[in-house]
């Protein structure tokens, strides 16, 4: 048989399997290429007060974020005076050294040995200082991400605010400053895919437009206390102007009386906005 006839049987070959059914034989995947199954379940939000959250995410692990707790005036029972009720930590997040956000993070860090995750210049003089040891930190900056747990990215952003440790000396009984680098927010992604943006303290700035635009987060977590960051109408203006999500939830108000902004300004500035405001108490727990 020369080549063409060659050419021909295979073509005739191919064709009777197809009029015979033979296209619609299965062919093993190879496990590499197979896609994941989709991640079911809800994400439960509880609002530590401040800035402070415990998140469980749909895969059953428990992320903390920002935990002023045991000084934290609003903190709720019983987190407040057992930091072990929280459960098992999985993930620890802190936007930056203030003590309103940094607050109990190290002694989270070491009760669950568990890594705090931080920006880079608040992490080393948390490890040089010995207010945690070196293997419980971990050091990235804006615009990096980390994939701390199975199922879960966490991309550092920007975010418009300072960043300073006070720190009591054991030696002196004094209490020293310690500057801890640049202040972050963070987009959370979970394992079905639900976005969490956590502003931390910031003030207004344009890239919130880019950073909504980039990582379209489902909800946004946002300062609204004024003086410290934003104050109830420029968080609406942010929301109404340049991130447009469907649903925010206001914080890091009703802490502090020099950061006197309220969940009512924030809903009359928010008049007219397509995005839901869900307004929390501290100690609530919502899911989606």
């Amino acid at each position: 048989m020369n080549y063409l006839s060659r050419i021909k049987f295979l073509g005739l070959g191919l064709l009777t399997c197809w009029l015979m059914g033979c296209a619609n034989t299965s062919i093993p995947a190879d496990s590499a290429t197979q896609a994941s199954a989709p991640v079911l379940g809800k994400t439960e939000l509880l609002w530590l007060g401040q800035a402070g959250f415990r998140i469980k995410t749909p895969g059953g692990k428990t992320i903390v974020i920002d935990p002023w707790l045991t000084a934290g005036p609003k903190a709720p029972q019983p987190y407040k005076s057992d930091l072990s009720a929280l459960g098992k930590v999985d993930l620890l997040l802190v936007t930056h050294a203030h003590v309103d956000h940094l607050g109990d993070a190290p002694d989270i860090a070491k009760l669950n040995n568990t890594v705090l995750y931080g920006p880079a210049d608040m992490i080393t003089p948390l490890t040089t200082l010995g207010i945690i040891p070196a293997n419980l930190g971990h050091r990235f900056n804006k615009s990096g991400s980390v994939k701390p747990l199975p199922g879960i990215k966490v991309t550092a952003v920007q975010a418009e605010h300072s960043s300073l440790i006070l720190w009591k000396n054991p030696a002196t009984g004094k209490n020293e400053s310690h500057p801890a680098g640049e202040a972050m927010g963070y987009i959370i992604e979970l394992e079905n895919g639900f976005k969490i943006w956590h502003m931390g303290d910031t003030g207004l700035f344009g890239d919130m437009k880019f950073i909504a635009e980039r990582y379209k987060p489902d909800l946004v977590l946002m300062p609204i206390g004024g003086n410290f960051t934003m104050d109830p109408e420029d968080a609406a203006f942010a929301i109404k102007t340049w991130i447009n999500p469907k649903r925010v939830i206001p914080m890091h108000y009703n802490s502090n009386p020099m950061a006197p902004g309220t969940l009512a300004e924030f809903q009359a500035a928010m008049r007219g906005s397509l995005t839901e405001v869900v307004p929390m108490k501290e100690g609530q727990t919502l899911s989606f």
